[in-house]
C-alpha cells in the first residue's frame, strides 16, 4: 500500500513538471539478471521483452513523444550464435502480441539501423509493424536494431558525398542538414538517456543525437525496470538545469 501511495505521489509530481519529449534507453543487464537467478541467458531476454511492453505503455501514458530503445547493436553479432538466434526471434514475437495494442494506442513504430542485414523473418515483422502503424500520430516508438552510431555517422557522410557528386546539395552542410542524413531525421534529439544495469558508458548509441542529453544510470537490471524506476529517472531529469553551454 505504501509503495502504491509513493508511486502515485511521484507520478503526480512528474506530470506537473516538464516531461522529456524524447527518451532513449539502453536496455542492459538481461543476461546478468538471469545468471544471478540461476537461469539461462535467454530467460533474461524473454523477461526483458516484458519490460519493453510495460515501458512502452508507461511512456505513452506519461505523454512522452518519442521512445527509442536500443534492442540489438552492430556489435551484438559477436555473441554466441544460440543467443543471437534467440534475440532474432523476439521482434516477431513482440509484434505478434503487441501490434494490436500499439495500433489502438496510436503508437507509430519506426526502425533505426541497418535493418537490411537482419534475417528475413525479422525484416518482415518490423516492416509489418511499421506499415500498420505508419498513419498513427501518437508516440513514436523507435527500435534500434543492428544499430551502431559510428556506422550511422559514416553512412550519413557517404550519403552526403553521394549527393554532392550528384549536385543535389545547394547549400553548406550545417548541424541541421547533417541530422537530416541520420536514421533519426525529423525527430528531436533525446532529452534523457537511461542506461540500466550499472554500466557507465554509451556503447556506440546515438552519439551525435545525445550531445546535450541528460544521462541517467541505474543499477537496476532491465528485466526489473519498473514504472517506479522510470518515474525516478524522469524526476531526476526534472531537477536538472539544462544550460546548453550557457550560464
Amino acid at each position: 500500500m505504501k509503495e502504491d501511495i509513493k508511486l502515485k505521489e511521484l507520478e503526480q509530481k512528474i506530470l506537473a513538471g516538464v516531461i522529456p519529449q524524447h527518451l532513449a534507453i539502453i536496455m542492459d543487464g538481461n543476461g546478468r539478471w538471469a545468471a544471478e537467478k540461476g537461469l539461462p541467458r535467454h530467460e533474461g531476454h524473454r523477461q526483458g521483452v516484458e519490460s519493453v511492453r510495460a515501458t512502452v505503455r508507461n511512456c505513452n501514458e506519461l505523454g512522452i513523444s518519442v521512445l527509442t530503445l536500443f534492442a540489438f547493436s552492430t556489435e551484438n553479432w559477436q555473441r554466441p550464435i544460440s543467443e543471437v538466434n534467440y534475440l532474432m526471434s523476439l521482434p516477431e514475437k513482440y509484434f505478434d502480441s503487441e501490434l494490436p495494442e500499439l495500433i489502438r494506442n496510436n503508437v507509430q513504430v519506426r526502425l533505426i539501423g541497418e535493418t537490411g542485414k537482419l534475417p528475413r523473418k525479422v525484416q518482415k515483422a518490423v516492416r509489418e509493424g511499421s506499415e500498420k502503424t505508419k498513419d498513427n500520430d501518437g508516440m513514436v516508438l523507435n527500435f534500434a536494431l543492428n544499430y551502431g552510431s559510428r556506422d550511422e555517422i559514416l553512412r550519413a557522410v557517404n550519403l552526403i558525398i553521394k549527393d554532392l557528386k550528384e549536385k543535389n546539395i545547394k547549400k553548406k552542410i550545417d548541424e541541421n542538414a547533417f541530422s537530416d542524413y541520420l536514421y533519426t531525421a525529423g525527430l528531436p534529439d533525446p532529452d534523457l538517456l537511461i542506461r540500466t544495469s550499472g554500466e557507465l558508458r554509451i556503447s556506440n548509441f546515438l552519439l551525435w543525437q545525445i550531445a546535450y542529453s541528460e544521462l541517467y544510470f541505474t543499477e537496476v537490471y532491465w528485466p526489473e525496470f519498473s514504472r517506479m524506476h522510470l518515474l525516478e529517472a524522469i524526476d531526476t531529469f526534472q531537477q536538472r538545469k539544462r544550460r546548453y553551454g550557457k550560464i
